[in-house]
């Protein structure tokens, strides 16, 4: 029998609202790719990007097209080369993946050649706000190992140093969102290393960020919007020291676990990330997960409520999801 795509659109509430530099969200519209062969059902998870011209519509109408080239044949290796990197061809890369694992009886792990997945610690993403405001925040949080901080360029020295009195033992990382500027450059990261932060993401735009090739770097630089799949990587020489490694972006685990390989090959520290979304989405990047010096798979943490087996999270830990689930 033929394998049937078919595409849904989903709403999954935010518990509150989610800020970052460029604005704030209620909810999250995700799009999901099902694959069936009339027994077996693979699924992936996909979070259309605005902040590279995505809408959940376009996306979800870019996938309904390939419905007739999966039906003759189109498989996750031709998928490559049909759809470019982003976040269409994360939702169907991932459901044939899904689906491959189920048709062979064995988890995604193994058909990657992967050893068995282990839990990871996960950061938990703290909103932008008022550095009293972030710091109540926190305090609510700081027994976790791991936080992750929203800043959004004026005034963060005081956010971060709010912060950390807040949260005198939590390991820190935070993420600019493309915020800062060469101007407050220096200071933010001298405010960010006196903080004892261990990693900031893409302080500067993508396109704009020249300057980080030029400055003594007092924490590791890393690079986000910088960054899509394996051929952006030529671009970060110099500039950065890691990458955030987010499926949206590569257009699926098989590019995300060709990149991790590559940004490793060139000295480059792993990141894995993620958007806000259910555990469907974070399965995958689980993959991943095992070789990164620093997890953010907190999505589903984000949401008023996750979809039904989704990844267990105990404490800072963040377990593999079961079969059931994905993969």
């Amino acid at each position: 029998m033929p394998v049937r795509l078919t595409v849904h659109i989903e709403h999954w509430p935010i518990a509150g609202s989610f800020v970052i530099s460029r604005g704030a969200k209620t909810e999250a519209v995700v799009v999901v790719a099902e694959l069936s062969d009339g027994a077996l059902v693979g699924r992936g998870e996909c979070v259309p990007l605005a902040r590279y011209g995505q809408t959940v519509e376009g996306e979800a109408a870019r996938l309904d097209g390939l419905a007739a080239a999966v039906a003759a044949g189109l498989d996750r290796a031709g998928l490559q080369a049909a759809l470019p990197a982003g976040s269409a061809r994360n939702a169907l890369d991932c459901a044939f993946w899904d689906l491959e694992a189920k048709r062979a009886g064995k988890r995604v792990h193994e058909l990657a050649g992967l050893p068995a997945l282990r839990p990871v610690t996960t950061a938990l993403t703290i909103s932008l706000g008022t550095p009293e405001a972030m710091a109540a925040a926190v305090q609510k949080q700081a027994q976790r190992k791991l936080l992750k901080i929203k800043l959004g360029g004026d005034g963060d020295p005081a956010r971060i140093a709010a912060v950390r009195r807040a949260a005198p033992q939590a390991e820190l990382i935070v993420d600019a969102n493309e915020a800062w500027t060469e101007k407050n450059l220096a200071e933010n990261l001298a405010a960010c290393a006196a903080a004892g932060v261990t990693l900031v993401e893409q302080p500067l735009p993508a396109g704009n960020d020249a300057a980080l090739a030029s400055i003594a770097r007092p924490i590791t630089v890393c690079a986000d919007e910088s960054i899509h799949d394996r051929a952006s990587l030529k671009g970060l020489a110099g500039k950065y020291d890691a990458i955030n490694i987010k499926l949206d972006k590569t257009g699926g685990l098989t590019e995300a676990l060709a990149l991790a390989q590559a940004a490793e090959r060139e000295g480059l520290a792993i990141m894995v990330g993620c958007m806000v979304s259910t555990s469907l989405a974070m399965a995958p990047a689980m993959l991943v997960a095992q070789r990164a010096r620093v997890v953010d798979l907190d999505g589903p943490l984000l949401l008023a409520k996750d979809r039904e087996g989704g990844l267990r999270y105990e404490g800072s830990e963040v377990y593999p999801s079961d079969a059931k689930l994905w993969g």
